[in-house]
């Protein structure tokens, strides 16, 4: 896809549940520094959207999307699919609050650390990364990784990092 020749303002974030400001230290900035990188990487750009929402909102955008009645820490809506005619690329990215803050908390990471893997997790999905198959994943997880690491993160799929999660992937 070529450059455009303006940039993006900047993704649209939406902190839809007021605990994410005394969780994580300037959301919108996080999210924001975070949406640039993965874009910056992937060499996608379009509009993106990040609710920053709770459980329920969630576990009933899973439910009605995914035939799923739970929640889960990240989903993902494409805007047009891959090399639609005409189509704009881009998307929204859901969080659930809690269950971000119970996978950090296992994992014994930051709820910042955790919440700019999620959002660069959901623009890889966006630009057509996925997790079905090992060798997907183990390339998907070692680009969030590099994502991470010009953000200041540690790798999160270091041994022992984020086993709580592994088998929940979104």
């Amino acid at each position: 896809m070529p450059a455009p020749t303006a940039m993006p303002a900047g993704p649209d974030i939406t902190v839809a549940d007021r605990r994410w400001n005394r969780a994580v230290r300037q959301p919108r900035h996080l999210v924001t520094r975070a949406v640039d990188a993965a874009l910056a990487a992937t060499g996608r750009y379009g509009p993106v959207t990040v609710v920053l929402a709770d459980d329920r909102t969630v576990r009933h955008m899973n439910w009605r999307h995914r035939g799923r009645n739970r929640p889960t820490n990240v989903l993902t809506f494409e805007y047009a699919a891959p090399h639609a005619p005409g189509g704009l690329w881009g998307g929204d990215i859901i969080i659930a609050f809690e269950t971000l803050a119970r996978e950090a908390r296992a994992a014994g990471r930051s709820m910042a650390a955790h919440l700019a893997h999620l959002v660069v997790h959901g623009v890889l999905h966006l630009a057509q990364y996925d997790h079905h198959h090992p060798g997907e994943a183990r390339e998907m997880e070692m680009e969030e990784a590099r994502i991470l690491s010009t953000l200041g993160f540690a790798n999160p799929w270091k041994a022992g990092r984020m086993a709580t999660t592994r088998g929940t992937r979104s």
